[in-house]
């Protein structure tokens, strides 16, 4: 078995993640008694072995929720959003198996809804009904959406490609089998190491239009106060443009580089509508925050009623706000379909995307790069790699960077891989298992629930 830090295991079956799941279901101290292993063999063999399955000549993605039937909703939350999830229960149980599974795939999109799956006393497994509203999920996950709520029964495990399955206990991404790899951490590159640091490098364009913006029009707002909530919309931007590359299924580049040297580009455009909605957007936020700031103290200095204009300002900010937000999404997704045309797409260091189908010339390459099984990419954690490992769209990235010192670029595989490039010193660094979605421990769920009360 080969291990690296706990990150991956190679030579894992779906087995381990049984076990990995059994583990975690202890540590929850789940009022429900706690599945042997042998059903949870069951269900992961019956997923993994769906995987390979077609229906209608369509490979199957799905989405099954372990929830029991009996008590589905044991702890429901006193205010229960209009957009929560409700169980739609069939007149019998179906016994699961891969042409169960496959068949009713069909009829479960995993981005709006999953099949509710449990056992019997004798440890068989079956399908007992559907959740609905998996959508509002998804679009957490996805930075769509910052509104979240609890998610139905003790896990939920995807199907999303041949042999790979992904394991989630409500919001937190417990482990990923890719064929004979189990993934059990995803590397936070976008917030954390080298590849932050050039992306909030390149964010200082946003951060100096919103600097001046707070000191013409609200010098009584602190920068300090706002600079986490752009860092933050900038790398949310960015991991939506990179999840919308990979759910097109068609293999993508992105390369960030300060000229267009060793660069031969076929589409050249300037396109800079995404750095310029990310700027309204944070400066419409920053408005509707203001205004329903002074409302609130009105409200709770004992007022019953706000002026006309304070009341237009609040509600032109918060419509601002959402067609902003809508012009950011139009954005990436015009952006991303570029990404479908063979080449690379090219931005420079403000994020104005210069041109696609981008041919890189660069040839020299290293002899060895370095493979980081952590964000930081310390000393420790380097494992020297042979590059000719990689097919031609990885070694002309891998050349390009290793020639252009202070250029970053982010390769995405058919299969949803995402790697990501850098010479930092005299290495040239890939970093694999990137997260790009909002995964959250129960820690940061909790937390993020104080801050929405």
């Amino acid at each position: 078995m080969f291990l690296i830090k706990s990150i991956t295991l190679e030579n894992s079956r779906p087995q381990d993640l049984s076990i990995l799941v059994q583990d975690k279901l202890k540590l929850n101290r789940t009022r429900y008694p706690v599945p042997d292993l042998s059903v949870l063999d069951q269900l992961f063999d019956c997923l993994f072995y769906s995987s390979m399955c077609k229906e209608e000549s369509e490979l199957i993605q799905v989405t099954i929720t372990f929830i029991n039937p009996e008590n589905p909703d044991p702890n429901p939350p006193k205010h229960i959003v209009p957009e929560r999830w409700s169980c739609i229960v069939f007149d019998h149980h179906i016994p699961l198996s891969t042409k169960a599974l496959a068949k009713l795939s069909k009829a479960a999109d995993p981005s709006s809804s999953s099949i509710a799956v449990y056992y019997d006393h004798t440890g068989a497994l079956y399908i007992w009904g559907m959740i609905d509203q998996a959508m509002h999920y998804q679009n957490f996950l996805n930075y769509e959406s910052d509104r979240h709520s609890e998610q139905p029964g003790l896990f939920q495990v995807s199907i999303s490609d041949i042999g790979t399955l992904h394991v989630l206990f409500d919001y937190e991404l417990l482990a990923t089998l890719k064929q004979n790899v189990l993934v059990k951490r995803y590397l936070d590159v976008l917030t954390i190491g080298p590849i932050s640091k050039i992306l909030k490098t390149n964010a200082d364009f946003l951060k100096t239009a919103i600097q001046a913006y707070l000191k013409d029009c609200y010098p009584n707002e602190y920068y300090e106060d706002w600079e986490e909530f752009l860092d933050g919309l900038w790398i949310q931007t960015f991991s939506r443009l990179l999840l919308k590359i990979q759910n097109y299924q068609h293999g993508g580049a992105i390369l960030i580089a300060d000229n267009n040297i060793d660069l031969d580009i076929k589409y050249k455009i300037h396109y800079e509508r995404l750095t310029l909605a990310m700027i309204a957007h944070a400066k419409a936020s920053i408005d509707n925050f203001v205004t329903e700031s002074i409302i609130d103290e009105y409200l709770q200095a004992g007022r019953r009623s706000i002026s006309r204009g304070l009341y237009n300002a609040e509600t032109i900010s918060f419509n601002a706000k959402k067609g902003t937000s809508d012009e950011i999404k139009g954005a990436i997704n015009f952006i991303a379909s570029q990404s479908c045309v063979d080449g690379v797409v090219l931005f420079n260091r403000n994020m104005v995307s210069n041109g696609f189908g981008a041919v890189l010339k660069a040839k020299k390459m290293p002899r060895k790069i370095y493979i980081s099984t952590t964000s930081t990419a310390t000393a420790k954690s380097l494992i020297p790699h042979d590059p000719k490992h990689y097919g031609t769209r990885h070694r002309s990235m891998i050349a390009y960077c290793w020639n252009h010192p202070g250029s970053l670029g982010l390769v995405i595989s058919q299969d949803g891989d995402i790697r990501a490039f850098s010479k930092i010193e005299d290495k040239l660094i890939m970093w694999e298992n990137i997260k790009t979605q909002q995964y959250m421990t129960n820690k940061a769920q909790r937390h993020k629930n104080q801050q929405v009360k």
